[in-house]
């Protein structure tokens, strides 16, 4: 069967965020302190470039004027400028005193190839709005109550549909997942009744779903309300800060924890330090002391929880 695609529809809002407490009437909890420094570096980002655009501007304007008035000198005394009459001021291509680079265009080749930064992952503003669902899986993990989910990928993202649901149905049968103590089963399904969505957006896309729910995710975070579990590609493909250099389980985290809350589970707390963090802890907000966890179980089928947050 060929993908099918469909639009976002707003479900009853219930709203929940990666690293935000859940709201039932959807209005979104205060952040805290540490995701604040997180999503203020991206305002601090965009007046950095606006102060450092005028700088620039006045600088060419300044080296601008010196030029001018070099022309001036030599017109009045009826001659032309040479070449090496003197020093002039430049704006430097590839940063200055501090070594830090100017963003340069995609097309515009570097002068200095040894020097050029390693492109990040591409991560549109946007996408298309309208998503792809790869083809249901036949197979059911697990026992229990069984939850039927779909998958969907925004288009414009570069990212493979069938690639991402494959992601999602390995979380959701590991052997640690929410499958360990066989309460519940998961069954991917492309069309008839369903439990939840998971869905692969741009930020731009996930701030307009999320906002439905009253969420103001701000182009960074992920969110989960109704029956949408909507994954921020920004966050998938950057990751958080407890979790760099391991992206698997940190999208086993942002899985586990958002389905936890569709099966009912509430947010819990750190149990004591060294200790594995739940995963329904909200873990985007710092460790409490604990070390990072993904699972909902250890690997001797004990359920990792902790003090529950009111």
């Amino acid at each position: 069967m060929e993908p099918r695609t469909s639009r976002p529809v707003p479900d009853r809002p219930d709203a929940r965020e990666d690293g935000s407490a859940p709201s039932a009437r959807g209005v979104i909890p205060a952040f805290d302190e540490e995701l604040e420094r997180s999503l203020g570096r991206g305002r601090r980002r965009r007046v950095g470039a606006i102060a450092l655009t005028a700088v620039v501007f006045l600088l060419a304007a300044a080296a601008f004027a010196g030029i001018g008035a070099v022309v001036l000198h030599s017109e009045l005394l009826g001659g032309v400028p040479s070449a090496h009459a003197g020093p002039t001021t430049a704006v430097p291509d590839d940063g200055g005193a501090d070594g830090a680079s100017r963003p340069r265009g995609k097309t515009e080749p570097s002068a200095t190839p040894s020097r050029r930064t390693e492109r990040g992952p591409y991560i549109p503003r946007r996408g298309t709005g309208e998503f792809t669902r790869p083809k249901g899986a036949k197979k059911t993990v697990g026992s229990g109550r069984l939850m039927r989910y779909m998958v969907e990928v925004e288009g414009g993202l570069g990212q493979d549909p069938a690639e991402f649901a494959r992601t999602v149905d390995r979380i959701l049968a590991h052997p640690r997942g929410w499958t360990a103590r066989g309460k519940v089963a998961f069954r991917r399904v492309d069309r008839g009744p369903y439990d939840f969505v998971v869905r692969l957006a741009s930020p731009g896309t996930v701030d307009k779903l999320c906002a439905a729910y009253g969420l103001d995710t701000e182009g960074e975070v992920n969110c989960a309300g109704g029956k949408e579990v909507v994954v921020n590609l920004r966050r998938w493909l950057l990751l958080n800060p407890y979790y760099q250099g391991r992206p698997d389980e940190y999208r086993a985290l942002v899985i586990n924890h958002e389905v936890g809350h569709r099966l009912g589970y509430g947010h819990a707390t750190c149990p004591g330090k060294g200790r594995p963090a739940p995963v329904m802890q909200q873990q985007i907000f710092g460790l409490k002391g604990c070390v990072p966890n993904p699972w909902p179980y250890d690997r001797k089928g004990r359920f990792i929880t902790g003090p529950a947050v009111p």
